[in-house]
């Protein structure tokens, strides 16, 4: 998200309690709003449906259905994500903005065959095995894709720094969501719960179809260069295998959790465990704020170092270059141990608000005993993942994938484990992996500032690379003072 540092040191230098304020509001507008308003569109449908006097298997039902929409929706878009913004960022670098729509268009293209390929059996199954209906089902899949859309899409209104409107077009089509919902259930007599569903796919579309235009709107040529965009899926394989890797280790300790005596089996085909899914969308809310303080700091202070050693490598003396790597490798650290000291106070406050009040609303008993230790998870999760981000700063793309890939074997090793474990130790698999995660990066960072002279200036070659047969080893023949 490069460039949100510009408004957000207009914001701050006035340095008055209202600008920091403001700032704060703004952080969380281009981060985390789009997420809040769908979650506050599907509780308001719900309270304004009665979902509550539905009958449990009914209600469970829709729930999963949302569930997985959102799960591998996320999950199918994951390995496109990461290396489709790498070739985002060069072709922008070069100016060949005609390059954009190529990349677009291919990548929705590769995105809609996997995640088909992963939807449509599930259906089949939900239909024939399940005897859900045919249109609850159908209702289900299109909001999958269309949601798929939404995510994909996003990435390409990043690139055109238009964050406010992304969070502008989930307020139009939430708000179409819960109107429509309306419309279905008392005008036209549906169902609360397919109604709900229905809505929820003509809001994901409506987003989906306002980004598309935008996009559209801002890059108008074509230049069909689409092997290009393909050869970078080759380059840059580790940044596919550690976004996903990292996407579903979010998810790896939920699945286990899915196989134990928690689980709840819906239509033969959903499977889930409320119990401890709910421990943990409450302990990733208690943390999600990471994500706003790690945005606004970057933004402001580290992309600004990180600038200056670029342009000292370009162009400046050894000293200059000396001196800039030191000021960003502290900026660095300071980044990271500011990072965790404000989320710690955050994180604590909002924990003990959870323990006094959400049992009131009636996420007592195992809810409670299962979300402290996952709390502890996503806290080191989320500052996990900011090492990732600097790793990617440094192109250390061997670093960001051995950080993912630990992560993701070490949460799932545990967490087979931790199924066995009291009620209070299910959340130590995302534990030992987030701290697995941490150690890995944190490594890798000490290594690229003892290293990075290595890493800029010696990676270059002197020849061109090519296929072919090996030319002679021979590069000089001196001819005999006789054959003269």
């Amino acid at each position: 998200m490069a460039g949100i540092g510009v408004k957000l040191n207009k914001i701050y230098s006035k340095n008055t309690i209202a600008t920091n304020l403001f700032g704060a509001g703004y952080s969380t507008l281009i981060t985390v709003a789009p997420m809040f308003l769908v979650i506050i569109t599907v509780l308001l449908m719900q309270y304004l449906l009665g979902f509550s006097k539905i009958s449990y298997a009914t209600r469970e039902l829709y729930s999963c259905t949302v569930l997985y929409i959102f799960i591998f929706a996320l999950l199918t878009a994951s390995p496109f994500n990461a290396v489709l913004s790498k070739y985002l960022s060069d072709i922008i670098y070069e100016e060949k903005y005609e390059d954009i729509l190529p990349c677009f268009y291919l990548g929705l293209f590769m995105n809609t065959i996997l995640s088909s390929l992963l939807g449509i059996p599930f259906c089949i199954r939900e239909y024939v095995v399940g005897k859900v209906p045919l249109i609850f089902v159908f209702a289900g899949f299109c909001g999958y894709m269309a949601l798929m859309f939404v995510f994909y899409s996003m990435l390409y209104m990043s690139i055109c720094k238009v964050y406010k409107k992304i969070s502008f077009y989930f307020l139009i089509g939430m708000t179409v969501t819960v109107l429509l919902s309306l419309v279905l259930v008392y005008w036209f007599d549906v169902s609360a719960t397919l109604a709900m569903l229905i809505s929820l796919d003509v809001g994901f579309l409506l987003i989906a179809s306002l980004e598309y235009a935008l996009i559209q709107s801002y890059f108008r040529q074509n230049s069909g260069n689409y092997k290009k965009v393909l050869s970078y899926f080759k380059k840059y394989w580790q940044l596919i295998a550690t976004n996903f890797l990292y996407t579903l280790g979010l998810y790896l300790h939920n699945f286990f959790f899915w196989t134990t005596d928690l689980k709840l089996i819906v239509a033969k085909s959903f499977v889930c465990a409320p119990v401890y899914d709910m421990a943990t969308c409450i302990a990733m809310f208690t943390n999600i704020s990471a994500s706003v303080i790690f945005i606004s700091r970057v933004e402001m202070r580290f992309h600004e170092r990180y600038k200056n050693y670029s342009e000292a490598v370009i162009g400046g003396r050894g000293m200059d270059i000396y001196n800039a790597k030191k000021r960003m490798f502290e900026q660095l650290t300071d980044e990271l141990m500011n990072l965790v000291r404000i989320q710690f106070i955050i994180s604590v406050v909002v924990f003990f608000m959870a323990m006094i009040l959400l049992p009131q609303f009636g996420m007592g008993g195992m809810v409670m005993q299962i979300y402290p230790c996952l709390a502890a998870g996503y806290f080191i999760l989320f500052t996990m993942y900011a090492a990732i981000i600097f790793l990617y700063y440094f192109n250390d793309l061997t670093g960001a994938l051995m950080t993912a890939g630990g992560f993701a074997l070490v949460t799932a090793l545990v967490s087979f484990f931790a199924t066995q474990f009291p009620a209070i130790w299910y959340g130590i698999g995302l534990v030992a992996g987030s701290l697995t995660g941490w150690a890995i990066a944190y490594r890798r960072l000490r290594f690229m500032e003892a290293n990075l002279d290595v890493h800029i200036f010696c990676r270059g070659t002197l020849l061109k690379k090519a296929e072919g047969r090996k030319p002679s080893g021979k590069v000089y023949d001196r001819a005999s003072r006789g054959e003269d």
